[in-house]
């Protein structure tokens, strides 16, 4: 009876043992993979469309305009870092209508959520010497990013110039944009990882370009 214990717990480590084994090559496959979409998405990305980004921002710095920087959500803690990057390295006065949490949510409270960004673009005198950056990974329609759609419909109003950083098929930030980088689909399961990755990857090379 002892050696038939010993031996059930010797199956068992070996059961244990496989299983972490498949399971670290399942998790170096995906890594392997991942990566692999990355350097899809670095050899696919409209380099063009970056270069425009950043002269639309270089001339938004040289005419005393400012930059606002939109996003909800993932985007919209990565619009609270570019408009860091955009201020304390780049020189661009820059905002994001998400990082005054009280505003937005007294708005969203008494106005609605779909509006929240127009009337705070509104209350900025947004104008045709600002530029309007957008980080969405869809970019929004006429169903979905509402708040984003209504603010871009504003800023071409007023003149305002418009870049995006999205992907999908770009939505209508695309639509409207003067520089538009789409960041490719390159896997359908890992849409929103890749987009949001991306955007940090891409305002990080604009905020680095413009000084150079």
């Amino acid at each position: 009876m002892r050696i038939t214990i010993i031996e059930q717990d010797t199956i068992n480590d070996i059961f244990v043992r496989r299983e972490k084994e498949e399971a670290n090559m399942n998790t170096k496959s995906y890594i392997e993979q991942y990566l692999k979409e990355t350097m899809e998405i670095v050899e696919t990305v409209s380099k063009e469309e970056i270069e425009k980004g950043v002269e639309i921002l270089k001339e938004t710095r040289t005419n005393g305009g400012r930059l606002f920087i939109l996003g909800v959500g993932g985007s919209a803690a990565n619009a609270s870092h570019a408009v860091n990057d955009f201020r304390k390295l780049g020189g661009i006065e820059t905002y994001a209508p998400t990082d005054n949490v009280s505003e937005l949510t007294a708005r969203t409270n008494d106005e609605g959520w779909e509006t929240t960004f127009t009337e705070w673009l509104k209350v900025s005198r947004i104008n045709e010497n600002d530029t309007i950056m957008v980080l969405s990974v869809g970019g929004g329609s006429e169903t979905t990013s509402l708040n984003i759609v209504n603010a871009l419909k504003l800023g071409k109003e007023r003149g305002a110039k418009v870049i995006s950083i999205v992907s999908r098929t770009g939505g209508y930030a695309k639509q409207v944009s003067d520089a538009c980088v789409l960041i490719p689909v390159v896997a359908e399961k890992r849409i929103t990882p890749h987009a949001e990755g991306w955007q940090g990857i891409v305002w990080h090379l604009m905020v680095n370009a413009i000084n150079e």
